[in-house]
Order: C-alpha cells, then structure tokens, then sequence
C-alpha cells in the first residue's frame, strides 16, 4: 500500500477489516500521512433515515433494541432467524479475533467477563469487583476490556468533573457497541414489556448512536457521565468548544428533574430530556 500510494499517486486504495487486532498483529509499517481512518460501526438511525419516516422507525424501535443494527439483521425475515445468526456471529466475532489473535486459552472467561459487563450497563464498573469476581487479578481483567475495545465489542465513557470534591470519576461505565451482541450475551431476545433491563438498553442505544451520529458528522465532541457522591447524576454529557450539554434519558414519560447540584455548578450549561418521541433529533 505504500508503495502503490507513493509510485502510482492515480490510484485510491480502500482497504477493510472486521479486526483492529489482527491488523495490528500483521502491519509492521505504519502508513503513516498516507491514510484516512473511518470506523464503520453497526447501521446508525441516521443511515436508517434515508429510506424510512420516522414512524417507521419508531415502530422498529423494540427490535433494534433487542437485535441490534448488524446489516444483515435487516434482511432476515424472523426473529428465530436472527438470533440463530447473533450466536453465529458472536461465536466468530467475539471468540476468533480475541481467543486466537490474542492467544486468550480460555474462552469462559472473556464470557464470563462480558456477562457482566453486560448486566452492569449504566453503572460505574469496578474492575476490584470484577476481578475478585472471575478469580483473576485486576491487570488482567483490565487488559481484557482494552482487547474487547479494540475488537469494536464494547466501549467505555469516563466520568465528567472539574476537579470539584464532591464529583465522581475514578470508575468509567461500559457500552456494547451493539445491543444484539449485548442480548446474545446474557441469552434474553424477550420483548420488552417481559424485561426488567429496558432503561438500561434505552441508555445503552442513544449513546452508541450518538456517537455514531458524532462520528460520521465529523464532531469533535467530548463524551461524560457526571455523578456525585451524594448520587445526583446525569446520564450522558458532551462538551465541545468549553460547552457543556447534559442529557438525562427516559423509556417512559417521566419528567426529569435537574440535579439541583448540577445546576449549582455548572449554570450556564444546556439540559435536555431524551425520550421516545423525541430521539431522531438527539441520534441524526
């Protein structure tokens, strides 16, 4: 590819892979000035709203929810059939790029690890706990997560403060970049009104498509959750240019009440409320 791009400067070459791993593992060279990097993340709503209105897209929700956004869900005709291709897809996805580019032995335990992780989504995951929880040591676990990060299987979004006492930031929360992987996971396809973990998948859907939304804008936008030790918190904060926007997101129809502290410390920031019918804004 140097080559190409040095000798014969007419052609483009576009160069794909499912694995930042194994690409890492094969490239000695970096092409360093000679490359554009894109992520092509699962299909966004904003992808979605060139062929659909918005109360088709509304109508879909539950089974984006439940299936995820992987361009092949689209074409499949029932709900059998895309969950026999989530645990297809996992059993290549997850176990070929991590088990063997990373020489991980033992596949249970980035199971187990992902488990977890998936019943934790929306709070502040402790590596100690998790660690103590599998029987293996922090370093461990921490290195794991890095590995699931660089396989595109999940992400993680810090804490926001400004050095403030009474602020929490030490432990970072944890999202699937796909909720069907996240739902293969702990095996529940169940509708949503036979769920206990809707709030959880709601938060976990508007982030991920959030930041796809901020990434094929071509944003610079800095992503945080803020919560305090007296438990006042936000679900989801962006800065960009030194403004803050704070987002709290509801399934239902519940008003959200500003933390009192949040207003206290931060006045001239911009508060919204993310529900179902107002998301196409918020995600396209």
């Amino acid at each position: 590819m140097k080559i190409i791009h040095d000798q014969i400067p007419n052609i483009k070459v576009i160069v794909t892979g499912s694995s930042s791993l194994e690409l890492a593992n094969e490239v000695n060279e970096p092409l360093t000035g000679r490359k554009i990097i894109f992520n092509l993340f699962p299909i966004s709503y904003q992808e979605l709203l060139a062929q659909f209105n918005s109360f088709e897209l509304r109508d879909s929700l539950e089974t984006r929810l439940i299936y995820g956004g992987y361009p092949e869900i689209f074409s499949l005709e029932n709900n059998e059939q895309k969950r026999i291709y989530l645990i297809e897809l996992s059993n290549s996805y997850l176990y070929k790029d991590i088990l063997q580019l990373a020489t991980i032995k033992k596949s249970n335990r980035i199971t187990d690890l992902l488990r977890l992780l998936a019943y934790q989504i929306g709070s502040e995951v402790s590596l100690s706990e998790i660690s103590c929880n599998l029987n293996l040591d922090k370093e461990t676990v921490a290195r794991y997560i890095d590995l699931l990060e660089k396989s595109f299987v999940i992400f993680q979004i810090g804490g926001f403060n400004r050095n403030l006492r009474k602020e929490v930031s030490k432990m970072d929360k944890i999202y699937f970049y796909d909720l069907g992987i996240r739902n293969i996971v702990i095996d529940n396809f169940k509708q949503l009104k036979d769920r206990n973990d809707v709030g959880q998948l709601w938060e976990n859907f508007l982030i991920s498509e959030r930041m796809k939304y901020i990434e094929y804008s071509g944003k610079y936008v800095a992503i945080y959750f803020w919560i305090t030790y007296t438990g006042a918190e936000l679900d989801y904060i962006e800065e960009s240019n030194d403004f803050l926007f704070g987002y709290e997101f509801k399934w239902g129809n519940k008003k959200s009440n500003v933390p009192k502290t949040w207003k206290e410390t931060y006045p001239n920031t911009e508060l919204k409320l993310i529900n179902k019918e107002n998301f196409l804004n918020f995600v396209s």
